[in-house]
């Protein structure tokens, strides 16, 4: 009762960071979702009299799907990890474990989505310039890497810092096993 007497505004600071946090990375996922559910029904090239995508026979064709694929369901889960964190009670106990699982989740999938519609805007660009202007395809991939980098920079440290405290040595993981023998 003393620690939650005494710690009652770190409790509240850390319940406006999470949810701070939530709604910003939600909105980002929520973006990608619908950008990722767009474009597998608008490929790249359009599609033939029949209805299939122009490009349906090119194994670049294929990684754009897959990698849409890949954004579409990484996000989707993000939004619902960040979903769950901003419906959370936010009790004392939420904060040593469900929290940031939830949090880490969501991060690494919205990674993984931002990532996925990186390589899938390469390959639809890959498809679409392949006999034009070759030249300028190649740096303007290579140019789509520096939004995952900085993403992965950025919150690559909180991240660590989540899992570490987690899953890493705390006083409560030594208490509970302590306690066990």
């Amino acid at each position: 009762m003393v620690f939650t007497k005494s710690h009652k505004e770190l409790l509240a600071e850390g319940r406006e960071w999470m949810k701070g946090t939530a709604s910003s990375c939600t909105v980002v996922a929520a973006l990608i979702v619908t950008m990722a559910f767009a474009a597998a029904f608008t490929v790249p090239g359009g599609n033939q009299d029949d209805g299939n995508p122009l490009f349906l026979n090119y194994h670049v064709f294929m990684l754009f799907i897959v990698s849409d694929a890949v954004a579409l369901f990484s996000s989707a889960t993000s939004v619902l990890m960040f979903l769950g964190i901003l419906t959370s009670r936010y009790a004392e106990a939420d904060f040593l474990y469900a929290l940031p699982k939830r949090l880490t989740i969501g991060l690494l999938s919205l990674f993984m989505s931002l990532a996925a519609t990186m390589i899938a805007f390469s390959s639809a660009l890959a498809l679409v310039l392949k006999d034009k202007v070759s030249w300028i395809a190649a740096p303007l991939i290579i140019t789509t890497s520096i939004p995952v980098c900085l993403f992965g920079l950025l919150q690559f440290p909180l991240l660590v810092e989540l899992v570490k405290s987690t899953y890493g040595k705390s006083i409560f993981h030594w208490q509970n096993s302590r306690m066990i023998h």
